[in-house]
């Protein structure tokens, strides 16, 4: 089954060209529509969902704006998450933005 895609994203698809990184058990992919997915490695359910289109406070004070995920793929390292979300080529939707995830949220 193929994901709806919010009118904000109309025009992309959930083209998945993103280099793939992985951990045991789940493997990270990013999108066109900016969707930063973990997939099981058992039976490829998803996860987790991240729509990383929106706009961000920066720690910096610029504002950023995440758009499509393409290039390269996730970064997992010591317990964090880090994918780089705005890269505009194949049409998609830029951005500037370094996001970072943590399993406790901080």
């Amino acid at each position: 089954m193929l994901p709806v895609i919010p009118a904000h994203h109309r025009g992309q698809d959930a083209a998945q060209s993103a280099a793939l990184s992985a951990i045991p058990g789940v493997v990270l992919t990013g999108s066109l529509d900016g969707h930063l997915r973990a997939l099981s490695t058992t039976d490829g359910n998803v996860l987790w969902d991240f729509d990383t289109v929106r706009d961000y406070s920066t720690v910096d004070g610029i504002p950023g704006k995440g758009g499509s995920l393409d290039g390269p793929g996730p970064v997992i390292v010591d317990g964090m998450l880090y994918v780089n979300s705005g890269y505009p080529r194949f049409g998609g939707t830029s951005g500037n933005v370094l996001l970072a995830f943590s399993v406790d949220g901080k």
